[in-house]
């Protein structure tokens, strides 16, 4: 499996305010790079936070890449995975419609009737005791045929994948904004590295909108 992280960041690393509301920080050439890297994906992976605060659908949105989705055997839409422990993602949240194939990926303290009332509405895969394994979660989903995997946040689920060691490349707009504030979230937050940093090789570096698109492949 190749997992790519992509994210948007303002120019001092922040993914949002500190209130955790959406931001506009990309422009419109960098939404479409987003399009084309989930229609070139088999899953696009979220955190539970981003379901609560944003609420996202996480479905391609240009008729024609899903059209050359179906023309290579593919489904017209990626897979969508929720990262979710607990259990607790909206029976109403956007990303549990029809319009692709969901998987909510829970802890066994997420309660029986949670999960019966997700399951409802995705596929359950229960991995780790009080937390996610992240490990055993993306092992059941490369069964179940992911190969390319598209990480769209939050902060807390792309440090504890980095953490894991299941981060293969990074792509990151960085965009002509300040955000400020301790308290906002960055694109890796978590409990952080004190040593071991994890190692990045810049593969390549491009404007676009009025930002910069930078690639970096996790060093082992």
């Amino acid at each position: 499996m190749h997992v790519v992280v992509n994210a948007a960041t303002s120019a001092d690393g922040k993914l949002s305010s500190r209130r955790r509301e959406q931001i506009a920080i990309s422009g419109e050439a960098d939404f479409a790079r987003v399009d084309r890297l989930r229609a070139d994906s088999d899953a696009v992976v979220v955190g539970v936070g981003t379901v609560t605060a944003d609420d996202p659908h996480l479905t391609v949105k240009d008729s024609a890449l899903c059209e050359q989705r179906r023309e290579r055997g593919d489904p017209a839409q990626p897979a969508r995975v929720v990262v979710d422990s607990s259990g607790k993602t909206p029976v109403d949240a956007e990303i549990l419609d029809d319009a692709a194939t969901t998987y909510v990926c829970v802890s066994d303290r997420a309660s029986r009737t949670r999960r019966e009332k997700l399951a409802e509405r995705a596929t359950v895969v229960v991995a780790g005791e009080e937390r996610v394994d992240l490990t055993a979660a993306f092992d059941e989903l490369e069964a179940d045929g992911c190969e390319q995997v598209m990480v769209e946040g939050g902060g807390e689920l792309i440090f504890s994948l980095i953490e894991a060691g299941l981060v293969d490349e990074l792509r990151v707009f960085v965009g002509p904004k300040l955000i400020g504030g301790r308290d906002a979230p960055t694109l890796a937050d978590g409990e952080g590295f004190v040593a071991d940093f994890p190692s990045l090789a810049l593969e390549s570096l491009e404007r676009v909108d009025d930002g910069v698109l930078l690639r970096w492949v996790v060093e082992d």
